[in-house]
């Protein structure tokens, strides 16, 4: 991780609003972003698990100034992606540092992240674009920023942004997952009625695949919520989501996924790091719920973590460029991000060292 902050550093004294990394392009450099991007919050939130993982106060001083970058998007309602940007950066800082202005952050953002949210579908709309495919359309991944309104509702006392959450995830479990335990990746709900009116897919191979990280997604995302909620149908879910993934017939044996997992195999099929850091993350916290499958989901996170940590997935090269994990995927269908690093394969590959970490204190 030292190469990793000195690769990015001196984008910060640049003039320009892309200073947040997020992959490397074809041509070999570095794809930096702005604060509105999706991915903004994941390099801050690297630099607070590494502060977690080493307690060298040079992490925490410069996860600091990557996390103030983005208070602005405190009032951007323009997506759902708060929770990613804020849980990642102002999350983890508020956890270390318990810094009382990083706590008015998340309230906010969740405030503005439920101006979103329609009470007769009974879910936060995921995007405003491609207005002519969907209207009101919901996608697995915003099961992730729910994390964002359960803290707002803890540190407010204001039960608006727990209710919201329950909501859509009770309308995502309802109407995204399959009965096999896989997901769609979008549902489009009729605005007016309420009704879904399509289920289907925008980054899988098709309506009716599993798509890895929306999988991914799924399993950490309700393993999360019955954190919250103590709810039982929802860890129900995420066991049965982790039975699928984990038992899936495409599934090779270093258990890192093909970027769909009903994609016809052949060798010229990426692979996802990133959906496999994010499940072996969701499997360290979803074991320490399931008394049943306990040692079996530590067991499948440590492998992972064992093949993301070999030489395949996490090479000494330059070719890295300050990041970790190689062979992610991010949008098969449009081609672009393809068999390349990726900052949230990154920060969910720290996350589960911190969780496994945790496991071998307790």
């Amino acid at each position: 991780m030292q190469a990793s902050y000195q690769t990015h550093s001196n984008v910060l004294t640049n003039n320009t609003k892309n200073i947040f990394p997020r992959s490397i392009n074809p041509d070999g450099k570095i794809r930096y972003v702005q604060a509105r991007d999706w991915t903004s919050g994941f390099y801050p939130g690297m630099l607070w698990l590494t502060y977690d993982l080493t307690k060298d106060s040079q992490w925490k001083h410069n996860a600091r100034l990557y996390t103030e970058k983005l208070e602005n998007e405190k009032l951007n309602n323009r997506d759902h992606d708060l929770g990613f940007k804020i849980m990642c950066s102002y999350g983890n800082g508020l956890r270390i540092t318990a810094n009382p202005a990083y706590k008015d952050i998340i309230i906010q953002s969740a405030k503005t992240l439920i101006s979103r949210f329609d009470k007769k579908v009974g879910c936060i709309k995921s995007w405003d674009h491609h207005q002519e495919k969907w209207q009101f359309p919901v996608i697995i991944d915003n099961l992730m920023n729910l994390e964002l309104l359960f803290t707002a509702s803890k540190l407010s006392d204001d039960p608006i942004y727990y209710q919201v959450a329950v909501s859509h995830a009770n309308k995502t479990l309802a109407n995204h997952m399959r009965e096999d335990g896989s997901c769609f990746h979008v549902v489009d709900y009729h605005p007016t009625s309420g009704q879904v009116m399509q289920k289907c897919t925008h980054q899988g191979y098709a309506d009716n695949s599993s798509w890895a990280r929306g999988q991914a997604w799924a399993l950490y995302g309700f393993t999360m919520i019955y954190r919250e909620t103590q709810d039982s149908k929802f860890l129900k879910q995420a066991e049965k989501t982790a039975q699928f993934i984990l038992n899936h017939p495409s599934l090779a044996k270093d258990i890192i996924p093909l970027w769909d997992l009903d994609v016809p195999q052949n060798a010229n099929e990426p692979k996802d790091a990133s959906a496999a850091a994010i499940i072996a993350s969701a499997l360290y916290e979803l074991g320490s719920y399931s008394k049943k499958n306990r040692r079996f989901y530590y067991q499948k996170a440590n492998d992972i973590i064992d093949s993301l940590s070999s030489q395949t997935y996490f090479p000494d090269n330059t070719y890295q460029k300050g990041f970790l994990l190689q062979h992610s995927t991010g949008h098969k269908p449009k081609n672009s991000e393809i068999n390349t690093p990726l900052i949230y394969a990154d920060y969910y590959y720290l996350e589960a060292l911190n969780r496994k970490n945790n496991l071998n204190d307790k």
